[in-house]
């Protein structure tokens, strides 16, 4: 980055609480499921294991709970509005809500709830809260995300 390009994200002083954003929807795969399990090392039954999971609350298999919360993420940075400016995701408060199976497709409401200037560290934290909510508009995951936002260059 040359000193005069901007970054596409937000600085912390262009946040407005009561700011919403939502984005795209994807659909959650088995391979999806299959790859995370592979990553996370998670290979739960209810995850992976069709004739199990029938035997289970939900009838079927579903997604990792942190399988949606990482898509969520993708989904959120690919909006753009911290990109160049987020320092660090710095707190996670979350709850599962329901389940998210395959065929669902997902997609994350993000608000701004609180900031806080932070001139010490350059910038400030921003709270969202955040939703993932599924193509009925059931909220499958929320909580609060919190970030170090850079502030405006002086």
């Amino acid at each position: 980055m040359t000193a005069q390009s901007r970054p596409q994200g937000r600085y912390f002083e262009e946040f407005t609480v009561g700011d919403v954003v939502e984005t795209a929807g994807r659909t959650i795969t088995e391979a999806d499921i299959v790859l995370f399990a592979g990553l996370s090392g998670d290979y739960n039954q209810l995850h992976t294991d069709a004739e199990f999971a029938k035997g289970t609350l939900y009838g079927e298999r579903i997604a990792h709970g942190l399988l949606g919360l990482s898509i969520a993420s993708g989904l959120a940075a690919r909006l753009g509005f911290v990109e160049g400016t987020a320092q660090a995701f710095t707190g996670l408060e979350w709850k599962f809500r329901a389940p998210i199976k395959i065929g669902d497709t997902i997609r994350v409401r993000a608000e701004v709830k609180k900031k806080k200037a932070m001139p010490r560290l350059g910038g400030g934290f921003v709270v969202f809260g955040v939703v993932i909510l599924n193509q009925r508009d059931e909220v499958t995951q929320k909580g609060t995300w919190t970030m170090l936002i850079k502030g405006r260059p002086q």
